[in-house]
């Protein structure tokens, strides 16, 4: 009898140890590593982040973003969390990508928090130099601003947008031959009076025309007499506020409205389907500082990080502005978009060619 009573009595004591780790790990236990901080949804996500970035005291945070945009992003971010230190650098894309490469093959973990183009993304991924993350505020965002992965994660997010239309100079285009669509292109009224930038602006225009309207439309255009220049979309928009050129549909709308707001003769139109470049934030692989990577990933992608964007000109995926907006990258592997991409340099060379 009291064999089974001190039995009936460990066998109680296992199960309230049990019944103690079973609470401990489920609605006490609170995420530590960087893998569970990237997904943890608890209603109390955005304390914890900020409780452990401050213990931790700064993030490194590496962007392409240009301008006054990052600096005012650190600014604002340090007034909303004080104690937090924001190491920046900021890079082109592929500069981004070399230096995390670098550091990775020499175990230096530097970097936290990445911002830059999807097609340098897609390659880190590829290498797994990214952290699959949730955010408090992607529920708002279109699925395809958005790199999925398993579990109601993703990859990265588009941080901002800027969108690619035709400008043109008010001086030059009577109102009755402005291009509405990419048809109107073929406008006789228009013929030598547009010009393409050879740079990404230019590529991207040239893969939307070739998967909405066909490459029969490309070999039309050039019948148009189309000027080619290499130079950035933004110097080509200068071309068009001179006059020199009449219209372009490689001019990006951040830097029209831009120009427009300083009383340039100008207007943006966007087509029937814009071609997006955009900017993700994501979280680095082995980022040193996990609840700041991922608080700061967080305000980027949250009201206040994309109004400060918002307030450069830059568009924010989770808002319509519109227009029908198209990633040209979408759905594409790192060698699918390389190999489209230089098809689509190819074609763009071949529209000056008379």
């Amino acid at each position: 009898m009291k064999k089974k009573t001190t039995k009936a009595l460990l066998w109680a004591a296992v199960l309230v140890f049990l019944g103690v780790l079973s609470n401990a790990w489920g609605q006490g236990r609170k995420p530590t590593s960087l893998a569970e901080l990237a997904a943890y949804s608890g209603a109390d996500r955005e304390q914890l982040l900020a409780a452990g970035a401050k213990a931790e005291g700064k993030v490194v945070w590496y962007t392409s973003l240009a301008g006054g945009s990052f600096k005012e992003i650190i600014k604002a971010f340090g007034a909303k969390y004080p104690g937090i230190t924001v190491e920046t650098y900021r890079g082109s894309s592929k500069d981004i990508m070399a230096k995390v490469l670098a550091e990775t093959q020499a175990k230096r973990y530097l970097v936290d928090s990445i911002e830059s183009t999807p097609p340098v993304l897609k390659a880190m991924r590829d290498s797994k130099l990214l952290t699959p993350f949730n955010a408090l505020y992607l529920a708002k965002y279109p699925e395809q601003s958005k790199e999925k992965t398993g579990k109601g994660l993703f990859f990265w997010a588009s941080a901002r947008e800027s969108y690619i239309g035709l400008a043109y100079n008010k001086n030059s285009i009577p109102p009755a031959a402005v291009p509405k669509s990419y048809e109107d292109l073929l406008k006789p009224e228009l013929k030598g009076k547009l010009g393409f930038a050879t740079s990404d602006t230019g590529t991207r225009v040239i893969a939307a025309l070739l998967k909405f309207k066909g490459e029969d439309f490309i070999n039309k255009l050039k019948k148009q007499n189309i000027s080619l220049f290499a130079i950035s979309g933004r110097a080509l928009l200068d071309l068009v506020i001179s006059g020199e050129v009449g219209a372009s549909p490689t001019i990006f709308r951040n830097h029209a409205l831009v120009s427009i707001e300083q009383g340039a003769p100008v207007a943006w139109v966007p087509m029937e389907v814009v071609p997006a470049n955009a900017g993700g934030a994501a979280l680095a692989a082995y980022a040193p500082h996990p609840h700041a990577a991922v608080l700061l990933t967080d305000f980027i992608l949250g009201p206040d990080g994309q109004r400060i964007l918002e307030e450069f000109e830059y568009g924010s995926a989770s808002k319509d502005y519109g227009f029908k907006r198209w990633y040209p990258e979408e759905g594409l592997t790192t060698e699918q978009y390389e190999n489209a991409s230089t098809r689509w340099d190819k074609l763009l060379r071949e529209l000056g060619r008379k």
